[in-house]
């Protein structure tokens, strides 16, 4: 039988451990945020329904997107034991720099509108952390403010073509003055594409005060106190922003997008070009061929062309194509640490995480960028250590395999 007695107070206290207060709110609030899942969550908390889906949502039945993340689910890894893995290195050189972590920040438009704090949060966090930070054309923060946020982050400007290629142009002169060193040229969007959870939300630009809006907003009412009183919402870099993010694209940005433009833009910049949107071998040869230093496999996040094929499955056959004449970075669907080293691992240069981090900006600002990219890195640390290898640039493709069926 059980005997049971009355604990002695020396034997509470060691479990009497209250956890000690976080006075800061975004901090209490993110303490607990284990994943990027967990920090999707606390933004779809945080914010109006419209901005969330604008980052969260796809184009179309958002089959593209979902199938990015179902590639990333095939992923198996081969791990080796008896290895020393008591130290990693995380590092990894991309166009010709060391960064602390194999992946960028990619570019993201209407930043500001996720958290006041917007691309210089971003920026800042990126230099603290020592990695890339990708400033969209449809960013929120023009390129001169995020160059003076974060004047020692390694910073690269995305540029689309315009119908008016003077204006283009001045961008690609202003990023080059304010010590922008890779210019990314997105060759995906000659129209916008068929955002459905952004027409069904009534989304416009900037945000209108209707009623469905008004009602959302006053469940969120810090969201509308720090847009309603901080600098006026709008695109840095465009000079008319009425109306949905398509209609602006179909309003200014050129279809007639042409080789001769890649060409034409190698000749005006002189740093290195990324051509992001790239969705074939073919096209990524092209792209080498007239110059270009890297290419982005990528579809948008999925949000252009829904069924477009998934960035992930092209990285080896573009890499054997390309060998050592370009780099290969790949985007969407990355949501994990491991995500990022199954792409390296397949040959990939580097990852680019959009979504990640701006989840983490939609629920405690600069502090939720943050940790994002903690719990991405702390994910990279734990993989490379369970797989048994030591460094990010151990990664061979022997390391992992895509499962036919998941």
């Amino acid at each position: 039988m059980v005997q049971r007695r009355l604990p002695r107070p020396s034997e509470l206290r060691p479990l009497l451990r209250p956890a000690p207060f976080v006075r800061d709110a975004d901090e209490r609030r993110l303490r607990r945020a284990a994943s990027i899942a967990d920090l999707r969550t606390i933004a779809r908390r945080r914010t109006p329904r419209a901005v969330f889906d604008y980052t969260d949502g796809a184009a179309d039945g958002e089959l593209s997107l979902n199938r990015a993340r179902r590639a990333f689910a095939r992923v198996e890894f081969q791990p080796t034991v008896l290895r020393d893995v008591s130290a990693t290195d995380t590092s990894r050189e991309i166009l010709g720099e060391r960064a602390a972590l194999p992946f960028a920040f990619a570019p993201t438009g209407f930043t500001r509108m996720m958290h006041h704090e917007g691309e210089r949060a971003v920026a800042s966090v990126a230099q603290q952390v020592g990695i890339p930070y990708t400033l969209s054309t449809m960013g929120t923060t023009t390129i001169e403010d995020v160059a003076a946020a974060a004047p020692d982050a390694r910073k690269w400007f995305q540029l689309y073509i315009w119908r008016d290629r003077a204006h283009a142009r001045d961008l690609v002169q202003r990023a080059a003055a304010a010590g922008y060193d890779t210019l990314m040229l997105t060759v995906d969007t000659p129209v916008g594409g068929a955002r459905l959870r952004d027409v069904r939300n009534g989304m416009s630009i900037p945000p209108a005060l209707s009623l469905r809006t008004f009602v959302d907003g006053a469940l969120h009412p810090h969201w509308w106190f720090n847009m309603l009183t901080t600098e006026p919402l709008n695109f840095a870099s465009l000079g008319s922003t009425e109306g949905t993010v398509a209609e602006l694209i179909n309003r200014v940005f050129d279809p007639a997008l042409t080789m001769d433009d890649v060409e034409w833009l190698r000749g005006a910049w002189s740093g290195k070009l990324v051509i992001k949107g790239i969705q074939s071998v073919e096209d990524a040869t092209r792209v080498v061929d007239a110059g270009a230093d890297a290419v982005l496999l990528s579809n948008h996040g999925g949000r252009q062309l829904d069924r477009a094929p998934v960035p992930l499955e092209l990285v080896e056959p573009t890499v054997q194509a390309l060998g050592d004449r370009a780099e290969v970075f790949v985007d969407t669907g990355i949501v994990h640490g491991a995500d990022v080293l199954a792409a390296v691992a397949l040959g990939a240069r580097a990852a680019l995480i959009g979504r990640a981090y701006l989840y983490g900006l939609m629920a405690g600002g600069r502090v939720g960028v943050e940790k994002a990219v903690s719990i991405l890195a702390g994910e990279i640390v734990r993989t490379l250590q369970l797989i048994g290898v030591a460094s990010v640039d151990e990664l061979r493709p022997s390391h992992v395999r895509l499962r036919p069926n998941g």
